[in-house]
């Protein structure tokens, strides 16, 4: 309790520290620009890796860096420092200034609007700092790795197991008068082993994350995790080239949906280079399916009560029955498009995707025989066109039952229609991500083997 308690008292001090250095940058740039936003981060913390028990790497880190992005006469200019004495915020400053003074004006550039600025932030009660000691650090991550090591005779290798706990800081102003800081932190647990039979050779991982080490699984339950899953991939098969039903997993569900911010970014759409350009106020989704957004989730992994510029941010319908809602938009993006930010600026925050009451077992039913993936490679998909290609592997599915791992697949459809013809989404929901979603069925893909 005393450690933590000194950590808490160094945060306050730390980002008092970090608060007058952004008023002073500020102040700095008053006279010298139109507009000017300033952002310090501080990140504090371990790191430790361990390998058949034996500590591979202990590492500790206190990083931080100002950035400053100043407006002249619809001119910008950035710069940064990780020295954040008074002489070389001044620099920075000035490098800002002079910066802008040769780049190219657009009318589009400039502070966020006033009334959008998030000028009281509500606590999302998100920092809760660990104490956490170097060696139980260590015993956390050998743990883990141990637990996985002896689940099973076939797992005959290991990369072993690591643990991490860090605590941030983050401050945020601008010549609009806004000044705002909030604390982070964010520990994780992992392992990740190899299992062998009958010549063939599999690796898989497992993680738990949080804000707060009780969030965490235990060790135990990381290492027996990733054992399970490293097992039940060992001996896959190649499937032959045919059209099936596709599960996506939960975890692979997440990046599903993750296409979907990269369509409906304001950037991809103000340049006209995303295939749902038209698609505003249109049916994206089946009817049954909304995204909802949660910015202000309690300990939520994605929360923040602002943006990267200083937006407040708010619970808000992305899709709604279907219907796409709105463009995820900076200040500039949506200058260029004649609207106003939506809080987007450095990415979503907690998109809630609800399932359909249906569990995993029951999507297998449900599909009857097809392929569940559980992992994907490549980077085969078109922001232009929504074309659809990546390596995949995973489990063939037989009866409503898994029958056997597969892999060197491939799957390919459109984006359009494989979001407009979800069959369902299951209720395991996905909870360490951005994006919390369930496994995803879909009707039909196409899936290219031997």
């Amino acid at each position: 309790m005393a450690l933590a308690m000194k950590v808490i008292t160094q945060v306050a001090q730390q980002r008092k520290a970090l608060e007058e250095a952004v008023a002073h940058a500020l102040e700095l740039a008053s006279g010298k620009a139109d507009g000017a936003e300033v952002a310090v981060s501080k990140t504090t913390g371990i790191s430790v890796s361990t390998r058949y028990g034996e500590v591979e790497n202990v590492e500790f880190n206190s990083d931080g860096a100002l950035g400053i992005t100043v407006y002249s006469q619809n001119r910008k200019g950035s710069a940064s420092s990780t020295d954040l004495s008074k002489d070389a915020i001044a620099r920075t400053v000035q490098a800002a200034v002079d910066i802008a003074r040769y780049t190219s004006p657009d009318p589009c550039a400039g502070v966020a609007e006033k009334e959008l600025l998030a000028f009281e932030a509500p606590d999302l009660d998100l920092f809760h700092p660990a104490e956490i000691s170097p060696e139980q650090a260590i015993s956390l991550a050998a743990r883990a790795e141990q637990s996985a090591l002896q689940a099973d005779k076939r797992i005959t290798n290991t990369e072993g197991g690591s643990f991490n706990s860090h605590y941030g800081i983050k401050v945020f102003g601008n010549s609009h008068g806004m000044l705002q800081s909030y604390c982070s932190s964010r520990h994780s647990l992992s392992s990740c082993v190899i299992g062998e039979a009958n010549g063939s050779m599999e690796r898989d991982y497992a993680y738990s994350i949080g804000r707060e080490m009780s969030d965490l699984q235990s060790p135990e339950w990381v290492g027996e995790e990733c054992a399970k899953r490293t097992l039940s991939r060992l001996s896959p098969r190649k499937l032959s080239t045919m059209k099936a039903p596709v599960i996506f997993a939960a975890e692979a569900a997440t990046g599903l949906f993750g296409h979907l911010v990269g369509a409906i970014s304001g950037g991809a759409v103000y340049r006209k280079s995303t295939f749902l350009l038209d698609s505003l106020g249109q049916q994206i989704l089946p009817e049954w399916l909304t995204i909802e957004e949660h910015p202000h989730l309690l300990k939520g992994l994605a929360s923040s009560p602002y943006d990267g510029e200083g937006v407040r941010t708010t619970r808000r319908d992305i899709v709604k029955n279907g219907v796409l809602q709105q463009w995820l938009l900076t200040s500039y993006a949506a200058r260029k498009l004649g609207l106003h930010s939506t809080g987007h600026a450095g990415g979503i925050h907690n998109w809630r995707i609800a399932g359909r009451g249906l569990s995993f077992e029951q999507l297998l039913k449900e599909m009857g025989t097809g392929l569940v993936v559980t992992e994907l490679m490549g980077q085969g998909v078109s922001g232009i066109t929504g074309d659809y290609s990546r390596g995949a592997s995973g489990f063939w599915v037989e009866n409503g039952e898994i029958q056997y791992p597969v892999s060197e697949i491939t799957i390919a459809g459109n984006l359009k229609d494989m979001w407009r013809n979800m069959v369902t989404i299951g209720d395991d929901i996905e909870t360490r991500s951005n994006i919390q979603c369930g496994s995803v069925l879909l009707p039909e893909m196409k899936i290219a083997g031997q």
